[in-house]
């Protein structure tokens, strides 16, 4: 049966920090030395990387966030997370460090608590979550300032592509590519409210090097064409809620014949998917989660039953795109202090905080149109 949006990591409660007014993607918001945060916390999203016929292009950020806070501390210490990823290995860690050395910043010893419902089998961006998390921590602690595209160029040195840490970054649909100086170019398009993605993943992973192996290093010049077209063709459906022209654009030749051999359910539950109204069916980045897509709450959750019925153990969620990416709240040793925070969302997409020194700050929602990050 699908769990309930309680299943994460930790819920260990803490005080709620002020939160800073978050800049667009592509901006840089820079602190004064006086003015860095001694708390930071942010919140990252899932990921879907390929999007199916986007092999190592597309991603689309997904209503599935980890978060993550960060203080302090005499020593390392990370909390939220099995015993055996709590160490000076840990990748939000490693990042924070990595961030560091490139920003010529001085690391510090920190407490970090995680805490994180995305799913470790692989396929929905654990990984980047960690990785973003820690760059823009250590962005923001140094006071460097948030830069989405300083960000951006960190985070896919650190993974080798950017096709999870940029929608992570900048939510929506994104199209992405490493220029030959090394920076990323990043088009974003948001994603028609009227789709739903119906993620599935199975109780086992598949690893990324293994997915990889088993591609083709060439293909013919008909297999390119054919993806080509059909990429372009899936940006526009998803941005305008094409369910037709999705299910007409939706069939990987790259990857996904290849890969679906790694995956157990792949075959059951594509057949339960479509029988059950889905307009496309993909392997989520290299598995081993599943995405179907929908047209509306209605078909989602009939297409969810149906792959809950199919194969026993599963974890299911229906999720819309998300549009905003990676956010951050802040706070100084004055609010850490105040124990009477309060947030309230408006129905406009701005959060406002008011902390008991009646201090206010207000987060825009950063919904809009295609751009481009160069």
């Amino acid at each position: 049966m699908r769990a309930t949006e309680k299943d994460a990591l930790t819920a260990a409660s803490r005080p709620t920090p002020t939160r800073s007014a978050a800049p667009r993607p592509g901006e840089k918001d820079a602190q004064p030395a006086a003015t860095r945060p001694t708390r930071v916390s942010v919140r990252v999203p899932a990921t879907s990387a390929n999007v199916g016929v986007g092999f190592d292009v597309l991603g689309v950020s997904l209503e599935l966030f980890a978060n993550f806070s960060f203080s302090p501390a005499p020593e390392l210490r990370i909390l939220g997370c099995e015993e055996r990823f709590r160490g000076p290995d840990n990748l939000v860690w490693t990042s924070y460090l990595q961030a560091c050395r490139e920003l010529g910043a001085t690391a510090r010893p920190l407490e970090i608590v995680i805490d994180s419902p995305i799913p470790a089998s692989g396929g929905m961006g654990s990984s980047s979550a960690c990785v973003v998390a820690g760059i823009v921590a250590a962005q923001l602690l140094s006071g460097h300032g948030y830069d989405a595209d300083e960000a951006l160029d960190v985070a896919t040195r650190i993974e080798g592509h950017p096709d999870n840490v940029a929608p992570a970054i900048k939510g929506a649909l994104v199209s992405s590519f490493v220029d030959e100086d090394g920076s990323v170019c990043a088009l974003r398009w948001n994603v028609a409210p009227n789709l739903r993605f119906v993620c599935m993943a199975p109780p086992y992973r598949v690893l990324t090097t293994e997915a990889r192996k088993v591609i083709p290093r060439t293909v013919p010049t008909q297999t390119a064409i054919w993806q080509v077209g059909r990429c372009v063709a899936m940006v526009q459906a998803l941005e305008r809620g094409d369910a037709a022209l999705i299910s007409r654009c939706c069939h990987d030749r790259l990857h996904e014949p290849y890969r679906a051999e790694l995956i157990a359910d792949y075959g059951r539950l594509r057949e339960v998917s479509y029988a059950a109204g889905a307009c496309g069916f993909v392997i989520s980045g290299s598995g081993a989660t599943m995405l179907a897509i929908a047209d509306g709450d209605e078909v989602a959750s009939h297409v969810a039953a149906a792959a809950e019925q199919a194969v026993e153990g599963l974890w299911v969620r229906m999720l819309r795109a998300d549009a905003r990416g990676t956010t951050y709240e802040l706070a100084d040793a004055d609010d850490m202090g105040a124990d009477s925070d309060a947030v309230a969302t408006t129905d406009a997409g701005a959060t406002e905080v008011t902390n008991a020194a009646g201090k206010r700050a207000a987060t825009e929602d950063t919904t809009r149109g295609a751009r481009s990050s160069r």
